[in-house]
C-alpha cells in the first residue's frame, strides 16, 4: 500500500486545542463522508502534537500529521482532483489548516520492528 503522509501547520490564529479539536471533531467526519474517500482510501489517522520539550532538539516545526492509505498512488490525484474534494474539503481545510506550511511525504512503509 502506499501512505500519504501530510505534516500539518495549524491557522496561526488557532491555539493547539482548537486545531486539535477542529481536525477531529469538524474535519475528520467531513472528510469520511465523502464517497471518494469511501472508495479510495483504506485508512486515515490522525495525530497531534504533544506538548512535550526533547533535550537537545528544536521545538516542533509541525502541529499534527495526517495519513491516509491508498492501494495505488494514482489514487491519490484522483481523490484530491475529485469534484466534491474540491468544493467540500478544501475550503474546510482552508479554515484551520495554513496550507503553505504543511509538507507531504508520499511513501511505502518498511517496517523494521
Amino acid at each position: 500500500m502506499i501512505k500519504f503522509t501530510i505534516l500539518l501547520r495549524r491557522k496561526p490564529s488557532m491555539t493547539q486545542e482548537e486545531f486539535v479539536a477542529y481536525h477531529r471533531e469538524k474535519h475528520a467526519p467531513l472528510f469520511c463522508a465523502l464517497p471518494a474517500v469511501q472508495q479510495s482510501v483504506r485508512k486515515y489517522v490522525q495525530q497531534h502534537t504533544l506538548p512535550i520539550e526533547m533535550p537537545g532538539l528544536p521545538p516542533a516545526k509541525y502541529d499534527g500529521i495526517t495519513e491516509l492509505w491508498f492501494d495505488d498512488a494514482n489514487d491519490i490525484g484522483t481523490l484530491f482532483n475529485d469534484p466534491d474534494y474540491l468544493a467540500r474539503i478544501r475550503p474546510d481545510e482552508e479554515r484551520f489548516l495554513d496550507l503553505h506550511g504543511c509538507d507531504f511525504i508520499v511513501s511505502k512503509e518498511h517496517v523494521v520492528l
